[in-house]
């Protein structure tokens, strides 16, 4: 039986390389109009993520892809793509930042905390918990899904 014939490995990461980028408007296509909708599939997929993580060695796993990789391909591709991104990345945030932290911001403005102590004082670390709790409870709370 004849064996698979297959291009070189760089025959075919060259092709990618040059081919890929000129599909932009394809995934910008794809974007404006997926074939389903992206936050009920998503919300629908719960279930599979869940059993997704809570499988045996799960964090074996986690940790040997990671170690498989490790930083030198990270800190690549963050020095290489994300610098240039993070700027106007940051930017297009502006909006979802905005709405993102009002209801945070607004619930700052209701916590009751304690007058400063002196420096190490206990007072001092009951004002951080109570800012800390109240945090954590709009955080579920805009969380939950009924």
């Amino acid at each position: 039986m004849p064996k698979l014939a297959v291009k070189p490995l760089e025959d075919i990461a060259k092709k990618w390389v040059e081919v890929t980028p000129q599909r932009a408007p394809y995934y910008e296509a794809g974007v404006k109009a997926p074939l389903k909708d992206w936050a009920t599939e998503a919300a629908n997929a719960a279930p599979a993520y869940k059993s997704a993580v809570t499988q045996p060695n799960i964090d074996k796993l986690y940790a040997g892809g990671i170690k498989k990789v490790g930083t030198a391909k990270w800190q690549r591709k963050s020095i290489e793509v994300g610098v240039g991104r993070y700027g106007p990345g940051v930017t297009a945030a502006l909006p979802d930042y905005r709405d993102g932290f009002a209801p945070y911001r607004e619930e700052l403005t209701k916590v009751e905390v304690p007058a400063r102590g002196p420096r190490g004082a206990d007072v001092n670390f009951e004002k951080v918990k109570a800012i800390g709790k109240a945090l954590l409870a709009k955080r579920l709370a805009l969380r939950a899904v009924s």
